[in-house]
């Protein structure tokens, strides 16, 4: 059974973007956060970037232990502090692409000052947050983002503190690149991260997601099937949106997307600024000049672009390999073949029935025409001549009465 196990980790597709011997995860059934780290290795996977310049840096809570589970370098940090180490890691090697994945307790919470600065100085990081309005993993605390009236276990009667629409202050801080989807829009979530890791700038993606053990169970909202229909029905997908009205009120709705996405100089492009106008032409970062640094990122940037394409061109191969074995599988054969006899079982009966409706009245009447057509076309004519001597009369008759 061990073997077997092995076997399916090693086989897994996500066996090099995920560290496989370590599953299963202690996500709660339920939980969103197991399809958030899926949608993140696709995304990685899909936009091409080198795995070895990829670093992801999470806090304390549920969603702090998803560096523990990603196949990059990874490092898990105190409560609160998941951005300033990251933002430290990023000034030590510009060249790492630098993940933050952590939840709205960790990141809005204790870790808030640290995320407004980082939006404010618009750093060069990629910003995850897992928002389920609860403290999960310490017992269902209500957090910044907790909706009004929820309830939760320093709030029994109800949530009474105005929340944070994250959207909003990313904004007002900064942040170059803001959306917010769910955990049910796992596309839009892959597609979200991949867009936010090739580009520059301070990206903020904050994604709803169902926390069924405490916050669904204390507020009896059902399991996390259920919260999933209640993104489906309440959620309103509006791109550009002015990040004032993406609010959310509790089972209320959930305006989702791509709010903001503006260029404008990074952190360390102001300060490489900066340092040319004070020490000019011979400013050197690392040992490198500004000429020899853009040669290097133009360089980086074909790379990706190749691997790109050679992912789209695999993608392809894969999709048409899949079509043509679902075209001539036998188990598909099969599968058509007893629906076809199971149609063909259920429209015998009728077929039946409408013969019957069809062939009755018909044999009736050819039975009663069959002494006809053995006489002859003349005693025809009389018989019909006969008939309409008797009706004359009639009439006739009827028009002399009248006329008396």
């Amino acid at each position: 059974m061990s073997t077997d196990i092995i076997t399916f980790k090693a086989g897994s597709p996500m066996a090099s973007t995920l560290r496989m011997d370590r599953m299963p995860h202690i996500w709660c059934p339920g939980c969103g956060i197991g399809s958030e780290v899926n949608s993140f290795a696709e995304a990685v996977k899909r936009s091409g970037i080198d795995p070895k310049k990829l670093v992801v840096v999470s806090g304390i809570g549920c969603t702090g232990r998803v560096a523990g589970y990603v196949n990059f370098d990874s490092m898990h940090t105190t409560h609160g502090r998941a951005i300033p180490v990251a933002t430290g890691i990023k000034l030590a090697n510009p060249e790492l692409t630098v993940v933050v994945f952590s939840g709205e307790g960790d990141l809005a919470g204790i870790g808030g000052n640290h995320l407004i600065h980082a939006a404010r100085r618009n750093m060069d990081l990629v910003v995850i947050c897992n928002n389920n309005f609860t403290y999960g993993m310490t017992g269902g605390q209500v957090t910044p983002t907790t909706p009004g009236s929820a309830m939760a276990s320093t709030t029994p009667y109800g949530n009474y503190e105005y929340p944070f629409s994250l959207p909003f202050l990313m904004d007002a801080a900064g942040a170059t690149y803001i959306a917010r989807w769910t955990s049910m829009h796992s596309r839009n979530v892959t597609q979200s991260i991949e867009e936010a890791l090739l580009r520059k700038g301070f990206s903020f993606i904050e994604i709803i997601s169902p926390c069924p053990t405490l916050y669904l169970r204390r507020n009896r909202l059902g399991d996390g099937v259920d919260q999933l229909q209640n993104y489906q029905d309440n959620s309103i997908l509006k791109h550009g949106c002015d990040t004032r009205e993406t609010a959310i009120d509790f089972q209320g709705k959930i305006v989702i997307g791509k709010f903001v996405e503006k260029n404008k100089p990074t952190y360390l492009e102001a300060s490489d600024k900066c340092a040319v106008k004070l020490v000019g032409d011979d400013y050197q970062l690392y040992g490198k000049t500004i000429p020899e640094r853009e040669a290097e990122e133009k360089a980086e940037k074909e790379k990706i672009a190749a691997r790109r394409a050679a992912m789209a061109e695999e993608e392809a191969q894969e999709e048409a390999a899949s079509h043509k074995v679902s075209v001539s599988a036998p188990a598909v054969k099969e599968v058509l073949a007893k629906a076809a006899k199971k149609a063909a079982a259920k429209a015998k009966p009728v077929r039946k029935a409408v013969a019957k409706a069809k062939t009755r009245p018909v044999k009736k009447t050819v039975a009663k025409a069959q002494p006809k057509k053995a006489a002859s076309k003349a005693p025809a004519k009389k018989v019909v001549v006969k008939a309409a001597k008797k009706a004359a009369p009639k009439k006739t008759s009827k028009l002399n009465k009248t006329r008396k």
